[in-house]
């Protein structure tokens, strides 16, 4: 431990001592000296460059997520130091669980909360399913490392994820792009934006993708291949501003999804206690294939017909306003609305098998495969309102904001089958929060910048369960054995933050900020615990975090831009969830814990010439759990995140180019659980992907034709790992191998 304490001592000692570098010493050729791309975000809620922000971020423009062949968030967690995105969410291919710094959620459950919170537009995405947005014709996404509960409220105690849309008025013209590739890779997208006077404009943008599977379900007519995908998705907006002071923009999106359960396996004969094993089901009835599945359906117990769940479908739509007016030259008003509703069908086969070849005879009914199976629907409706008032008086400048957030949603299984079953099983919940918050800064000298902020959140949940109903009269349905309960609770919590930022030359930042972030209680996702314990249905304490930051980020030389950051963060009560058979069902409970998480990131992008440039992140983060079990790992974060990418663009004598790019991730093992305990078997190898693009520039910027590839080496790794008692279950990875042609064309710019 302090061996890499040290290690992470000297490292920022290094980056730290590039900011004393003089400019002039960089400035000796100055034929060499190249404009590095400063990308101005909105991580404060008011626009400045990426150099001048108090916090870890990473920002992606549009066309580097075209040149790494980032296409939705899951890609983009393989380029972010300490960033890691996985898939389970019922085996929904739309599901979308980020880790930030090793604070995430890997359930769904209308009753948990994630730890990252997802953004468009200024508008918080309060459901993991059906997150995983096409990002086609987004002008950046920016990822914000670290608690952000002033600015940014609830459930960022790990961090933010800003998805930023392109605005009416801001370009005129538009562009088509299509591609098609292998396993049935075929989409294409389109964006237009015009100004029809000087006060009214509008923007569409749609798009359309679809791919095969990455295997197939073997034992019965499956409607879908493993992790097929289909999806379409449009958004309008329109923006009025009858003067220069005030403008109003209103848009709207929709997505739907349709595909096959994403790939995932099961282990039995390592699991000899387990309760599938004893009904004599052995990994010889699991398909051979780890991406093929022997499952996906489920015996009907009353008509005996075999009941198809290989399809998962995703479905959402939502509309917002903003409107923002510029009282004087030093204030301004911002205000957003927004109402937004999603659902979902998806549900694990847990056992992945068909038919018993032996089976023990032990456990009727459960001899046809239908043992563990839990077909699922959700829905949730949100409504979000946010105030903001901006000020800038000299060297004082503020942000302040009343804020708003409603939330029902509920998920049902109908049937669920638990050793044969069938039951059913219920969550509801409706969530009000509100909060007010505030920010100031005060420019001490001309180079030195303080600020202080602070943000008071009152947050109330009203949850019901009924996780199990069994139905004794099946075609009646009118006998039944019902075990409820419901529950209520409110909490509130004030979380601040302190930040310096001092421009140590006209090229570099350094920057300190002590965060502090919250997350209200959450009911039991699973609570079988009623069997035993007809009080167990009580929600958990506040979760707080409070983060220690110092970071560096410039340009130390005119071919180099970087930022360095080091972090110290404790998590009080940190929930770790664990399910475990209890009655009829898995009961999952939390392991509440305290998290000392010790940390590293470097970003760096270099451009020794006017053709080659090479982008690098690392990242390192040592999570110290405090907990009686010694064997308790904080899940889902591995100790090391890395990537590399060259480029190289090689002019043309026509006036075009073509560029070259190569990009390489690199994630360390891991742990699926929050154990370390080799019994449990769910510890994660660590996996390398590489991509790459080749695309040719026509001379006049009016279209380009690329090759890509993703995944190329075709790594096949894990996601997730659970040990619910009776098995191993293994979530694998739906982004196998994929080549491709893809086609751009601009028009009217």
């Amino acid at each position: 431990m302090k061996k890499k304490l040290w290690a992470l001592a000297m490292i920022i000692a290094a980056a730290l001592s590039l900011g004393t570098i003089q400019p002039l010493m960089a400035q000796d050729d100055e034929a060499q000296e190249l404009m590095l791309e400063e990308i101005i975000v909105t991580a404060t809620k008011r626009e400045e460059s990426i150099y001048d922000v108090p916090i870890a971020m990473t920002a992606f423009s549009e066309e580097t997520m075209f040149r790494q062949g980032i296409v939705d968030l899951t890609d983009i967690g393989k380029f972010v130091p300490n960033l890691n995105v996985t898939g389970f969410s019922a085996g929904h291919v739309s599901s979308v669980n980020p880790f930030i710094r090793g604070i995430g959620l890997q359930d769904h459950l209308i009753t948990t909360d994630p730890g990252v919170g997802v953004y468009v537009d200024g508008v918080y995405l309060g459901r993991q399913v059906g997150q995983n947005w096409s990002l086609a014709n987004i002008e950046r996404v920016e990822v914000l490392r670290g608690p952000q509960g002033t600015l940014y409220g609830r459930n960022t105690i790990g961090g933010a994820i800003n998805i930023i849309t392109r605005k009416p008025g801001d370009e005129s013209g538009g562009r088509l792009t299509a591609q098609a590739g292998t396993r049935g890779r075929l989409g294409g997208d389109f964006y237009w934006n015009q100004s029809f006077a000087e006060s009214f404009a509008a923007s569409i943008t749609g798009g359309w993708t679809q791919r095969d599977g990455v295997g197939d379900f073997l034992k019965h007519a499956a409607a879908k291949e493993v992790g097929e995908l289909e999806e379409w998705n449009i958004r309008v907006a329109a923006r009025w501003a009858p003067t220069d002071t005030f403008s109003l923009l209103f848009a709207y999106d929709k997505n739907d999804g349709e595909g096959g359960l994403r790939p995932y396996t099961t282990l039995i004969d390592e699991v000899p206690t387990g309760l599938l094993y004893a009904t004599g089901a052995r990994n010889s009835d699991v398909s051979a294939d780890p991406y093929d599945n022997n499952g996906g359906f489920y015996i009907d117990p009353v008509t005996g017909a075999v009941v198809d769940r290989s399809r998962v479908t995703n479905e959402a739509d939502g509309w917002s306003v903003t409107a923002d007016w510029e009282m004087t030259d030093t204030l301004s008003w911002r205000f957003i609305y927004s109402d937004r509703s999603s659902e979902y069908e998806s549900g694990l086969d847990d056992d992945s098998i068909g038919s018993i070849e032996n089976p023990s005879g032990d456990f009727p009914g459960t001899e046809n495969g239908t043992v563990f199976t839990y077909p699922e629907v959700g829905f949730a409706d949100q409504k979000s309102a946010e105030l903001q008032f901006f000020g800038s008086f000299d060297a004082w400048d503020f942000v302040a904001g009343l804020y708003s957030f409603e939330e029902e949603g509920g998920n049902r299984q109908d049937p669920n089958f638990f050793l044969g079953g069938p039951a059913i099983f219920i969550n509801e919940q409706q969530l009000d929060s509100n909060a007010i918050y505030g920010n100031v800064g005060f420019n001490v000298t001309n180079t030195l910048r303080l600020s202080v902020g602070a943000r008071y959140t009152e947050d109330e949940k009203t949850a019901y369960t009924a996780p199990v109903i069994i139905d004794l009269d099946p075609p009646n349905r009118d006998l039944l054995t019902i075990i409820e309960a419901e529950g209520a609770r409110d909490w509130s919590e004030t979380s601040w933050e302190v930040a310096a930022s001092w421009d140590m030359s006209e090229r570099m930042n350094l920057y300190g900020t002590i965060q502090n972030g919250y997350q209200s209680g959450q009911f039991p996702a699973r609570a079988y615990c009623l069997f035993g314990d007809p009080n167990c249905y009580v929600a958990g304490d506040n979760v707080t975090a409070t983060n220690y930051e110092i970071g560096l980020k410039g340009a130390p030389l005119s071919t180099l831009s970087m930022s360095a950051s080091i972090f110290y963060t404790q998590y009080e009560d940190l929930p770790y969830q664990v399910s475990n058979s209890i009655g009829t069902g898995f009961n999952t409970v939390n392991i509440i814990v305290e998290q000392d998480s010790t940390g590293f990131e470097w970003e760096s992008t270099w451009v020794p010439t006017d053709q080659f440039l090479l982008h690098t992140t690392l990242g390192y983060i040592n999570a110290d759990v405090d907990d009686p079990n010694p064997a308790v790992v904080a899940p889902l974060t591995p100790d090391w995140t890395f990537s590399l990418s060259p480029q190289y663009t090689l002019p043309m004598d026509n006036g075009g180019d073509i560029v070259f790019r190569l990009d390489w991730s690199y994630r360390d093992d891991m742990y699926g659980e929050p154990s370390n305990d080799p019994v449990r078997m769910t510890r994660i190898d660590s996996r390398s992907i590489v991509n790459f693009d080749i695309s040719y520039n026509e001379p006049g910027g009016r279209w380009t034709l690329g090759l890509y590839g993703r995944n190329v080496f075709d790594e096949e790794y894990a996601n997730a790992k659970l040990l619910p008692d009776d098995y191993v279950l293994i979530i694998l990875n739906n982004d196998r191998s994929e080549f491709g042609l893809r086609y751009i064309l601009n028009f009217g710019r």
